[in-house]
């Protein structure tokens, strides 16, 4: 199944079918993008609350945007219109990085087809495509949900990852270097991770993201599972380091 979906092809398949568009705009300085929603979005497209849709809100040692129950996000994906044969399709305004969440976060619970907008409301907007105003609702969906349907790893094991293959940090440069710190109690990142360039692959143009602009290729995987012969080593908690790695 593919992850990208280009303007052209939305539009398309829109023509002929039912796609469930979600508009996940969301900003560090202003995480509320119902305005930017109701002033222009794709048609047909329903907004999504990343703080409080797509995460919980526990204690500060559950992280600042821990995965919400699957309970929750069940009735969240019903309130979008969402049904188990559905496809999905997500974007934003700010290089896809709020709508990969949304995109790994449907995956992990179960919905078969879910991609994403290749470069996101912009490309959308360069094809020649108009957008709609206002606010948008869907008929209620029936999807089933339930967490899993792709790998995970744990605080520790990405310190294996980071080792064995490619932590990737996406963060801002900056943010990631520790030379500052907007939102998080700590500055700096996870040892050994690899700062994504994060300007490298949140350009807001179609097909701007490939895997050596990510800090990887094919001689350095992507690591998503560590190797059980380092998992003892991983210390007991993470601090942050502001190495120039």
């Amino acid at each position: 199944m593919p992850i990208l979906i280009t303007a052209d092809e939305l539009a398309e398949l829109a023509g002929v079918s039912s796609p469930r568009v979600l508009d996940v705009r969301w900003r560090l300085d202003r995480p509320d993008g119902r305005g930017e929603h109701r002033a222009g979005h794709v048609p047909g497209a329903v907004y999504v609350d990343l703080d409080h849709e797509l995460a919980a809100h526990g204690v500060p040692t559950d992280g600042r945007h821990p995965l919400p129950a699957v309970e929750a996000l069940q009735v969240s994906a019903r309130s979008w219109g969402i049904d188990d044969d559905s496809t999905v399709v997500v974007y934003d305004d700010q290089g896809n990085l709020a709508a990969g969440r949304a995109w790994w976060l449907l995956t992990y619970a179960g919905v078969q087809d879910v991609r994403v907008l290749d470069g996101g409301l912009q490309a959308w907007t360069a094809a020649g495509r108009e957008l709609a105003t206002g606010g948008e609702t869907a008929p209620a969906g029936s999807v089933t949900l339930a967490y899993g349907h792709l790998p995970v790893i744990g605080a520790d094991e990405a310190l294996d990852a980071a080792a064995e293959g490619s932590l990737l940090d996406a963060r801002a440069p900056e943010r990631y270097r520790g030379e500052t710190e907007p939102i998080d109690p700590v500055a700096g990142h996870i040892p050994g991770a690899l700062n994504t360039r994060r300007e490298a692959i949140s350009t807001p143009t179609a097909g701007s993201c490939r895997p050596s602009s990510c800090g990887s290729g094919s001689s350095r995987p992507v690591s998503t599972r560590p190797s059980p012969s380092r998992r003892t080593a991983a210390p007991a908690s993470l601090r942050p380091t502001t190495s120039s790695r």
